[in-house]
């Protein structure tokens, strides 16, 4: 899972290249990502966030519960999702322009080809949702390699649209698209995320997994499901509310921006594009792991065996945390030199690269909390709760807007963004806390306390909560002497300083794994040279 997850970021970063090479990052890139954007938030608003945690934990508990493992359950809730996904996608894109006026205030000509782009791109929705539901079919039936892997075919797709738009449409100025640029730019981009989704339909025949649609919903079991859903669902739309405002003052802000003089396209492809490098470790790392052990996790709950379900989440801070902490280092010791090698192409030029390097320097310290807090939520949705998780984010969310509109009040317009996305870093870190807290104590008290190893209910959080800040204390001094390595090595050019501070975070890290007895990151170097011998 995590190579497939390796490969996608990779060609997801040569899709980015290729996409800011071709549009820069100012108001004709900001129409492409807004436009682009808005099927994903119309999905995870209405249905995707449902789907992503509700899907598996019904799956396992129908499998143990009914007589026909769960298969007759598994095609009722297929159809359900289905049905649903075509009325979600027919009607977005009939409100298209309402939508896209509600997440920007562009000028006449600018709203024009963003409605353009969201037209286009809105399909998306339903081969979204398509890909969701057959991968979480596939991971609840122990394959979880596939839905890694298709992405790369989206991004070779869209690389390819957007290839072929440089060598054959691009003028040169990034200023203006043509209506046949834009219907080729969105057409393909959605075009992508249809070979996804249908990638995976290999693989579910691999698994044997054969659907049929039922209607005979009535009395089948379907209503906790829905339930769960529904707080999901409100969720969804608490994170859409904050990601709205976000939205909206990053847009302006880089409107602002643009009329003050200020070079490098300050506004939300900028926001964007530094998140999307921020959020590749936590992809690769976290959503790798909780995808393997959302099953387990989901099958001790049913079965109320808190200690190994303890257990598990333990391991799974553990073990992300050995990774997620040194990448949170590199992401922002080496923010500059990553940023020019991946963006600093065609349209986008040094002034653009220092905007994002910002941006991305100010997100990286909430990486740890954004894989904490993904851990810590997946638990609860093993649990079958999803009201808890949805309370819990209300702090998240509403401190990520509030701090956001501080950014953009207080800030001049050229560090707006960067403020925006250190306020989103603050509130993923004081959401983890408290989702911390209410966990331990919700695992706590499940179960008798004698359950599985002797002391396992006491001994299990502080062992989690000692290996977090042993892994805090490296990365100061890992990232103060990464960033001074990749100062005194950037005469070499951009990949020669970042390869010199990567390699001293890196070193940093082992050499301290063993005297602070960090076992997860001394496991992790200790398993990669016995393959590498192995191999050699």
């Amino acid at each position: 899972m995590a190579a497939g997850s390796v490969v996608s970021r990779a060609t997801g970063f040569a899709r980015s290249a290729v996409v800011a090479a071709a549009l820069g990052v100012g108001t004709v890139a900001d129409g492409y990502a807004v436009g682009n954007a808005l099927p994903t938030i119309v999905y995870m608003l209405l249905l995707g966030g449902a789907l992503n945690a509700v899907f598996v934990p019904e799956l396992v508990r129908a499998a143990k519960e009914h007589a026909d493992g769960g298969v007759a359950y598994t095609d009722r809730l297929l159809t359900v999702c289905v049905l649903a996904l075509l009325v979600l996608t027919a009607g977005a894109v009939w409100a298209a322009p309402a939508i896209v006026g509600a997440y920007t205030d562009y000028p006449s000509g600018q709203t024009a080809m963003t409605v353009a782009f969201a037209r286009y791109c809105l399909p998306q929705i339903f081969f979204l949702g398509l890909f969701t539901l057959l991968g979480q079919v596939l991971n609840a039936r122990g394959h979880f390699g596939a839905m890694m892997w298709t992405p790369v075919l989206n991004n070779v797709v869209v690389i390819a649209v957007f290839g072929l738009y440089l060598t054959a449409f691009a003028t040169g100025d990034g200023a203006v698209l043509s209506p046949g640029e834009t219907a080729l730019l969105g057409w393909g981009t959605t075009a992508g995320i249809a070979v996804q989704a249908l990638a995976l339909l290999p693989a579910l025949r691999a698994a044997r997994f054969r659907y049929r649609p039922r209607f005979d919903w009535r009395g089948s079991g379907l209503t906790r499901p829905l339930r769960n859903a529904g707080w999901l669902v409100l969720l969804v739309l608490t994170n859409q509310a904050a990601y709205w405002v976000t939205t909206r003052l990053a847009t302006t802000a880089g409107l602002h921006a643009e009329a003050s003089g200020v070079e490098g396209g300050a506004g939300f492809s900028a926001y964007t594009n530094a998140y999307l490098l921020w959020a590749v470790p936590h992809g690769i790392i976290t959503v790798s792991l909780m995808t393997a052990l959302l099953p387990r996790m989901s099958a001790a709950a049913a079965d109320a065996d808190t200690t190994a379900l303890r257990r598990d989440v333990s391991y799974a801070l553990r073990t992300s945390g050995a990774a997620v902490v040194p990448a949170a280092c590199l992401l922002l010791a080496l923010a500059q030199p990553v940023l020019t090698l991946v963006f600093q192409y065609g349209e986008t030029n040094a002034a653009a690269v220092a905007v994002m390097a910002g941006t991305l320097m100010a997100f990286a310290p909430g990486l740890i909390a954004f894989s904490g807090q993904y851990v810590l939520s997946r638990t609860f949705y093993a649990l079958s709760d999803t009201r808890t998780p949805f309370l819990l984010n209300l702090l998240i969310a509403g401190l990520n807007a509030g701090l956001s509109v501080a950014a953009y009040l207080l800030l001049p317009a050229r560090w707006a963004v960067t403020g925006m996305a250190g306020g989103y870093a603050l509130a993923l870190w004081a959401g983890w806390a408290v989702t911390a807290l209410v966990l331990r104590r919700r695992l706590t008290a499940s179960g008798p306390p004698g359950a599985g190893s002797p002391g396992a209910p006491r001994r299990t959080p502080g062992r989690t909560l000692t290996a977090q800040a042993k892994l805090l204390a490296v990365a100061v001094p890992a990232t103060v002497l990464g960033y001074a390595a990749a100062r005194w090595a950037e005469h070499g050019g951009p990949l020669a300083s970042a390869g010199a501070g990567a390699a001293v975070i890196a070193g940093v890290f082992v050499l301290l794994a063993r005297p602070l007895r960090l076992t997860e990151i001394d496991a992790l170097v200790t398993g990669a040279v016995a393959r590498l011998r192995r191999r050699s």
